[in-house]
């Protein structure tokens, strides 16, 4: 008896078969897509433009740059699942879920590393880059909404409870003094964000 007979047949590609890939991970949890439903990331084009275009452009030769804000979303990806940017670029390329947080249907359209290196030193050098992400967090806090930074294999997106601190309270929170809050109180605790999850980590905003 053959060994491998035992065994279920892995499958060839079938003709739902990205269909079918969307629908598991919708099933499975994709925070991109949950986060697509909250953000417009066209808020941002302002910001990204001001800085970008500063003049009127000389010719019309060449190739067009690519898109701002969907460059800024791959900044965003980069920096909250910790990639670099060799690895931007091939996880944008491997993953249909990025692919799709991005509006790219074509991997010819990934923007390469290098591309993705220059995006952001020029974001850097403008000092808009923090700018942005500080938008970014106070508008996902104004929603009550908040993405986790982390590798690729735990950045999630949760809504996060209603905080109504006090100024000082918010205060302890971001000085990492949060866990000291409320000790007298352990079931207003519990539904008290004392981690400063949007404080530096890795000397970044």
């Amino acid at each position: 008896m053959n060994k491998l007979s035992r065994y279920r047949k892995l499958r060839y590609n079938q003709l739902f078969e990205s269909e079918n890939r969307e629908l598991r991970l919708n099933e499975i949890g994709n925070p991109l897509e949950v986060l697509s439903q909250y953000v417009d990331f066209e808020i941002f084009r302002p910001t990204l433009e001001s800085a970008l275009f500063t003049g009127e452009r000389k010719s019309n030769a060449g190739r067009p740059p690519i898109d701002c804000v969907l460059m800024f979303k791959v900044l965003f990806l980069q920096r909250y699942y910790g990639l670099s940017d060799h690895q931007i670029e091939y996880q944008i390329v491997d993953r249909t879920s990025f692919r799709k947080f991005l509006g790219i249907e074509c991997v010819d359209d990934v923007p390469d590393e290098k591309t993705v290196w220059k995006y952001r030193e020029l974001l850097t050098n403008t000092g808009v880059y923090d700018k942005l992400f500080s938008e970014f967090h106070s508008f996902m806090e104004s929603k009550g909404l908040q993405f986790n930074e982390g590798r690729i294999i735990d950045a999630s997106f949760v809504i996060a409870p209603r905080q109504r601190n006090t100024r000082d309270e918010n205060e302890q929170i971001k000085q990492g003094a949060g866990d000291k809050l409320w000790n007298d109180n352990p079931h207003k605790k519990c539904h008290k964000d004392v981690d400063a999850r949007w404080t530096k980590k890795r000397d970044e905003t």
